[in-house]
């Protein structure tokens, strides 16, 4: 099944946060929401900001609209716990971000535990793909990064990315595999064609003149390679 997620990047506060959400929902059923905290990527973002942790109890929208959260943070378990309990249904941390498969395993496990009814790990560009070996059978979905720069909207996107997918693809072919980063009109389709079937989509979609329309023609050019 093909989904395009639009992105919320790195919203500032709790404000823009629900603004975008919003919009977002008026024409997509799950968003995904870009938390970073400062340090494992230059941006900072909301819940990171001074006294807004005590705003995470609820994401705005939720049931009715679902979030996927893509943690770009140092120690990923425990706001992944938080962001679970407050509605998110899936939860992806980076891999970079853990010390052992041990440490990988117990997040995996709290954030379910949580009400997260997926998790997943989340691989920088320049991480080779055997990083994931000892942990992927626990994956509901890998997210592969197709930009070398995380935190901002805009990032070039690597036409490495395509070997990448058909990598993990030939070796895990029931693997769930999203992408995120640079995501296109131009590059969808070859995307699907090389294993992909998940995609977060930042620039496209929020910077297009009409949002919804934008949404519409890259699920149209993705579900066209798989029917």
């Amino acid at each position: 099944m093909i989904e395009i997620i639009p992105t919320n990047t790195c919203p500032p506060d709790s404000t823009e946060l629900t603004r975008r959400s919003e919009a977002f929902a008026a024409f997509a059923p799950l968003v995904q929401l870009d938390v970073a905290d400062g340090k494992f990527v230059p941006a900072r973002s909301w819940p990171y900001g001074e006294d807004q942790m005590q705003e995470l109890a609820t994401l705005p929208g939720t049931p009715a609209l679902s979030y996927e959260v893509h943690l770009m943070v140092e120690e990923p378990q425990e706001i992944g716990i938080r962001l679970a309990r407050a509605g998110a249904s899936r939860i992806i941390g980076h891999i970079e971000a853990f010390a052992a498969s041990e440490e990988v395993q117990s997040a995996f496990d709290t954030w379910r535990s949580a009400g997260a009814a997926e998790v997943g790990l989340a691989v920088l560009f320049q991480t080779p793909l055997s990083a994931l070996q000892s942990v992927i059978s626990s994956c509901d979905v890998v997210q592969l990064m197709s930009i070398a720069k995380l935190g901002y909207q805009g990032a070039p996107f690597e036409p490495g990315i395509f070997e990448r997918i058909k990598e993990l693809h030939a070796a895990y072919p029931a693997l769930v595999i999203e992408i995120d980063g640079g995501v296109s009109e131009q590059n969808i389709e070859e995307l699907v064609r090389s294993g992909a079937r998940r995609f977060g989509v930042g620039s496209a979609i929020s910077k297009a003149e009409h949002p919804r329309a934008a949404y519409e023609r890259l699920k149209k050019l993705a579900e066209s390679v798989v029917h």
